[in-house]
């Protein structure tokens, strides 16, 4: 069994269509066909069933895939490692984030790393609270940005690197938009604008309220967290959104008011997976992103 044929096989099996994988494969579809014919005749099973143009796994060529996609994330790894043994200052770090970090906190904590460590690569990839979880597990990612940090996964191990607050974003023409700060129980008549179910953001809100008494009206749900600033600049709604999302950009016919009873907070750290050891270089950019946030931390805490 060749690696170009497990390569050939991931990708025929993603697209379903012989075609399409050698399209993106650059190679010809017949290169490709008879790739899979050689692993199927040397497995004595077959892998796909053909219709027509199109094709899909059999029962044991969706086991066989499982175990393929292990076997390319191992010998990529093996790659990584020794590429990054060799110099870790010039390796690559697969980043995964959440859309509420991406304005400020990924970019500042890029930035900076850049600063010491200019040759070092950078893949990113913005997904869902559960999705970044998942994509840490299954070695999608080398690490993630994450809020609120995990304390229940037992196959990723979280940092807290800081604690923010959740705001309320209004309209200008608000009513209680000239107030310094308001409750909670103030907005139980409000259209809300949140994310959708299954994010973390929208069960802490949805929670918030009902320990308040009320169930929040929702008329518009977003998984982009400009999405949902661009609503409420639009007077379509309020929304409780971190605070950090609103650093240097808060959109225009909007004020930002501090929330009291209660004060809804939400940690943010890092993940990194339990079961796999880090590469040198991502092990040099989990250390710098610690030592940074403790610095940020100590400099605010010297400041108040």
């Amino acid at each position: 069994m060749e690696l170009r044929q497990i390569e050939y096989f991931i990708e025929v099996a993603k697209r379903e269509h012989v075609t399409e994988a050698a399209l993106n494969l650059h190679v010809a579809q017949s290169a490709v066909s008879r790739q899979i014919f050689n692993l199927e005749a040397e497995l004595g099973v077959e892998l796909f069933i053909r219709e027509g143009r199109n094709v899909r796994l059999t029962p044991i060529g969706r086991s066989f895939l499982e175990h393929m996609e292990q076997v390319k994330k191992v010998i990529e790894n093996a790659k990584g490692e020794i590429s990054d043994y060799l110099d870790p200052e010039r390796g690559t770090v697969r980043i995964g984030f959440p859309s509420s970090l991406a304005a400020y906190t990924l970019p500042t904590t890029v930035s900076a790393f850049r600063e010491q460590f200019p040759n070092v690569k950078f893949q990113l990839n913005q997904g869902s609270y559960h999705e970044l979880v998942e994509g840490v597990v299954k070695g999608e990612f080398d690490l993630a940005l994450i809020g609120p940090v995990p304390k229940h996964e037992k196959k990723v191990t979280g940092k807290t690197l800081f604690t923010e607050k959740i705001v309320a974003l209004l309209p200008t023409n608000h009513p209680l938009a000239e107030l310094p700060y308001i409750e909670l129980n103030q907005l139980r008549n409000d259209s809300f604008i949140l994310f959708p179910k299954g994010f973390v953001l929208h069960d802490m809100i949805v929670d918030a309220c009902e320990q308040h008494g009320f169930q929040p009206t929702v008329n518009f749900e977003g998984k982009d967290i400009d999405a949902i600033k661009g609503l409420v600049s639009a007077g379509l709604g309020i929304a409780l959104i971190p605070e950090i999302t609103l650093v240097d950009s808060l959109p225009r016919l909007t004020v930002k008011k501090k929330l009291v009873k209660p004060n809804i907070t939400r940690t943010v750290g890092i993940i990194i997976p339990s079961e796999r050891k880090l590469l040198p270089t991502e092990v040099i950019f989990y250390e710098f992103i610690q030592e940074l946030f403790s610095k940020i931390n100590q400099f605010q805490n010297d400041l108040f």
